[in-house]
């Protein structure tokens, strides 16, 4: 009855992110009542394996004590300290001193957002008054890479590059440009790695040519693009594109607010990349969804640009939330937890992950098989040879996350037929064989569909 009752208040007054209103109220809500580890309970008493963390998010699993206890302490001695009229917390300053310590090169400065999307946004305006600082205002065109995922405000998610995230909204701006992605099981160049770099950087190149160099402000990019499919660039690429933009004076951008604190096996997937970017923004990891936070990370020449351009005047960009003290006590625990086990833990667990989803290669429906660390993606199509995608028909993105779902397990199931994996560091190896079982049951299960079927008989 209680289960009943939620899905009627759900239905009724519930506004989902990134679903279709009137599917949602035929369908209802599925109620998520616990979680302990990489297990998740439903209001009906059903465990699933959470093979997303979340939303790419609980990075430390779910029920960690210490989190929870590093919450309820703050929340008892302080629970809200505004970052206006100078003043500030105790967790909140020693979060971004510590982050700044771990952080790749001279980001040193840290600003902190509500989550992933208020981060990106935040980016824009501190560019924009970067520029102005220097006397450059002309600069103000942005460059993002087809298939990036940079959030859903009104202006970052122009710079997301998924037409799905555009339809009906205005946008992308005028001043909002993109270049091909490194997509390498559908590029046109082809698969070689040297190959799709130099595409890449040729694409860059002549954006910034039709642009002009003197009215490119940035350029943002993913370590690895996740909303877009998980597509893993070639080695050295970001690098590349990073050196482009330092020869043309273009502030660089990486989002890594799904990458970042272990997703992909360091802190930081800028690290592995040997990338020291003008900006970083972060956010799930760094809270393991357990609280909403995010941050900019600004590099000492960004930062001392602003400071010195506003001089006595105040930086007018602020938000009521910025450096939430639970928030930050939370974010201090999660990294003595990453440092202390779960990030050894995770490289571990993606190692046996990456292996795991290699051995379906052998699946009829498994195209292409990617990833870092604990963070992959299995593309299924019906022509290995061809690539064909599933069918539209198939509803590939509802009826595969349905029937993982009668599984015992949660995966993101693209609408294009890619399945997509981000379990939380804490997994077992019980945990990464049960995903991938459970994703093998899935796959035959999809096997039979009849639209399935009937695409791979044409």
């Amino acid at each position: 009855m209680l289960a009943n009752s939620l899905i009627e208040l759900d239905r009724a007054h519930l506004v989902h992110p990134f679903s279709c209103y009137r599917s949602h109220e035929e369908t209802g809500v599925r109620v998520l009542k616990s979680a302990k580890g990489a297990m998740v309970t439903d209001a009906s008493g059903k465990s699933l394996l959470d093979g997303f963390a979340g939303l790419w998010c609980v990075n430390a699993g779910y029920g960690q004590e210490s989190i929870v206890e590093a919450a309820a302490k703050q929340l008892r001695e302080l629970p809200y300290a505004t970052g206006y009229f100078g003043l500030g917390s105790e967790p909140a300053i020693r979060l971004a001193a510590r982050l700044a310590e771990l952080a790749p090169g001279d980001l040193n400065h840290v600003y902190f957002t509500l989550g992933g999307s208020d981060a990106v946004d935040s980016t824009i305006r501190f560019i924009r008054y970067y520029y102005h600082a220097k006397g450059t205002p002309q600069k103000d065109q942005f460059i993002s890479v087809e298939y990036g995922y940079h959030g859903s405000s009104t202006a970052g998610s122009g710079l997301t590059a998924i037409p799905a995230f555009h339809a009906g909204f205005g946008v992308p701006y005028d001043w909002q440009h993109k270049i091909p992605s490194h997509y390498a099981y559908r590029n046109p160049v082809g698969s070689d790695p040297q190959t799709i770099i130099d595409a890449s950087v040729a694409a860059l190149r002549a954006k910034i040519a039709e642009l002009g160099a003197d009215c490119v402000a940035a350029f943002y990019a993913e370590p690895i693009q996740g909303s877009g499919g998980v597509l893993v660039p070639p080695t050295g690429w970001l690098k590349a594109l990073h050196t482009v933009c330092k020869e043309h004076d273009i502030l660089f951008v990486a989002d890594e607010v799904i990458t970042a604190f272990g997703r992909t096996g360091p802190l930081f997937a800028c690290d592995e990349d040997d990338v020291v970017p003008d900006f970083m923004t972060t956010a799930k990891g760094l809270t393991s969804g357990y609280v909403p936070m995010g941050a900019v990370f600004m590099s000492d020449h960004v930062y001392n640009t602003i400071a010195d351009g506003a001089g006595k005047a105040p930086v007018g960009h602020g938000y009521t939330y910025s450096a939430h003290p639970v928030s930050a006590a939370v974010g201090l625990e999660c990294l003595r937890l990453y440092e202390e086990g779960l990030l050894e833990n995770g490289r571990k667990a993606g190692k046996r992950l990456m292996e795991g989803l290699r051995s379906l290669a052998d699946h009829p429906l498994v195209g292409d098989i990617r990833g870092r660390g604990m963070l992959a993606a299995v593309e299924l199509v019906t022509d290995k040879e061809r690539k064909t995608p599933l069918p539209a028909a198939a509803d590939p993105g509802r009826r595969i996350f349905n029937r993982a779902w009668a599984n015992g397990l949660i995966i993101r199931a693209f609408n294009s037929g890619i399945l997509g994996y981000a379990p939380p560091l804490c997994c077992t190896e019980d945990d990464i064989d049960g995903i991938l079982e459970r994703t093998r049951m899935t796959l035959d299960q999809t096997l039979e569909d009849k639209d399935v079927r009937a695409a791979m008989k044409r």
